[in-house]
């Protein structure tokens, strides 16, 4: 009995710390290359940006850096989801909490009442205005090929979507 009451509190742990990570910020860069002009490669990134509703924040034209910022709207089936799993956790602790304390007594079952405050948790945490940086640079390679190259730093999801979606030939550049 014990045992299983150590296992379910580590599962508890765990299971709070995956809802707390939920709305952790996945800010990451990206730099690409690709053999398109850069007014092309400009004229897409603003239509793409414009599109998910990113607004200009600033533009410094001697680094060739623009930043924008848009609010990032939580999603419905993930606070769903957030706030089953937390249902379920909180349902096995109970059952473990009412086999170790008290079997005759059910009020540990109203533990899972308390299952909607992680996708709360999660609705309030997520809905954030979010930025999105990138530069532009024009490069002449050993070939004398003349490429674009851009770095963007932007939430992961953001970056995969982006990434997905662009027309043109590109590579990801090592760091």
């Amino acid at each position: 009995m014990v045992s299983t009451f150590l296992l379910t509190i580590l599962l508890m742990i765990g299971l709070f710390f995956f809802i707390r990570a939920s709305t952790k910020d996945r800010i990451e860069v990206v730099t690409l290359r690709c053999p398109e002009s850069e007014d092309s490669i400009l004229a897409y990134l603003r239509d793409y940006f414009q599109q998910r509703s990113y607004q200009v924040k600033a533009i410094d034209g001697e680094r060739n850096k623009v930043t924008l910022e848009g609010l990032v709207s939580p999603s419905i089936f993930l606070a769903v989801l957030l706030s089953f799993l937390a249902g379920c956790g909180l349902f096995s602790f109970s059952l473990v909490l009412q086999m170790l304390f008290h079997p005759e007594i059910n009020w540990f079952l109203g533990l899972i009442i308390l299952s909607p405050i992680a996708g709360f948790f999660y609705w309030k945490g997520s809905k954030r205005v979010e930025e999105v940086a990138f530069r532009i640079d024009n490069v002449v390679d050993e070939e004398e090929k003349k490429e674009t190259v851009f770095t963007i730093q932007a939430h992961r999801d953001e970056l995969i979507n982006l990434q997905t979606s662009f027309p043109f030939n590109y590579e990801v550049k090592e760091a």
